[in-house]
């Protein structure tokens, strides 16, 4: 392994580390301390700032190392795309996911050291269904909405760092992508779209967020290969101009 790749990994685990530690922990502020009050709607749309917030500053701080991807749907959207080799990606799923441990690691032992903290009652941003969710969504209803969750949003990052979208503005479209689904999600799974930011928390919480967390590694996979799919179709290269149709027009 040469020094860029290695660079890259630590990119990876880094920015998962950051994502999940600030952006879960506003989750974890907001619903597990009331922090937002009594408000849920409040609650909702501060935590889906935080994760957009959070992801956009990432994209400019290290998407020129590694593509800022801390994300495992979006390497296997990159895949799928044929525009990242294989090999290249496990390395990445694995930085990914230590960086998710660390950063939900780093944030429960901070909220460990407050007096009032029960991981039993406050919790730590995880994700779930049928008791986990808000609105006691089923395990069908989960995977479908975690699958189209992440279809658009894994489909806005590789239209946004392709030839469709502007290079400058792309971490602007992945930041209010990712702030969308959030406020869409977090009542109905509490929003995964992220294999990596779910299994770090439910490592730690245990019990059914951990028997749960199966679904929000497999439906976001799934989202994130048929984003692939529908953007090799939209950027495919327009066909070439048959040479007797040329011919014809310049006759």
């Amino acid at each position: 392994m040469n020094g860029m790749d290695l660079r890259k990994l630590v990119a990876e685990c880094l920015g998962t580390a950051l994502l999940v530690f600030f952006a879960v922990g506003v989750a974890t502020l907001s619903f597990g301390f009331k922090a937002a009050g009594s408000s849920t709607s409040a609650g909702i749309v501060a935590t889906a700032l935080a994760f957009g917030l959070v992801l956009m500053a990432l994209v400019y701080t290290i998407g020129s190392v590694s593509g800022a991807h801390v994300n495992p749907a979006v390497t296997i959207g990159f895949v799928a795309s044929g525009r990242m080799k294989f090999e290249e990606a496990v390395g990445y799923w694995i930085a990914q996911v230590l960086g998710g441990i660390l950063g939900a690691l780093t944030l429960f032992v901070t909220l460990s050291q407050a007096p009032a903290y029960k991981r039993s009652t406050h919790g730590l941003g995880v994700d779930g269904f049928d008791h986990l969710s808000m609105i006691g969504l089923e395990v069908g209803g989960a995977f479908l909405a975690e699958v189209v969750l992440t279809f658009l949003f894994v489909l806005v990052v590789l239209a946004a760092t392709s030839r469709l979208g502007n290079a400058s503005l792309a971490g602007v479209a992945i930041g209010v992508a990712l702030t969308t689904v959030h406020l869409v999600g977090i009542p109905l799974t509490g929003t995964s779209v992220n294999p990596a930011r779910s299994f770090g928390p439910a490592l730690f919480v245990g019990g059914d967020a951990l028997r749960q967390v199966w679904l929000f590694v497999v439906a976001p996979m799934v989202g994130g290969v048929f984003a692939a799919v529908v953007y090799r179709y939209l950027a495919a290269e327009p066909p070439a101009v048959e040479a007797a149709e040329t011919d014809i027009a310049e006759a």
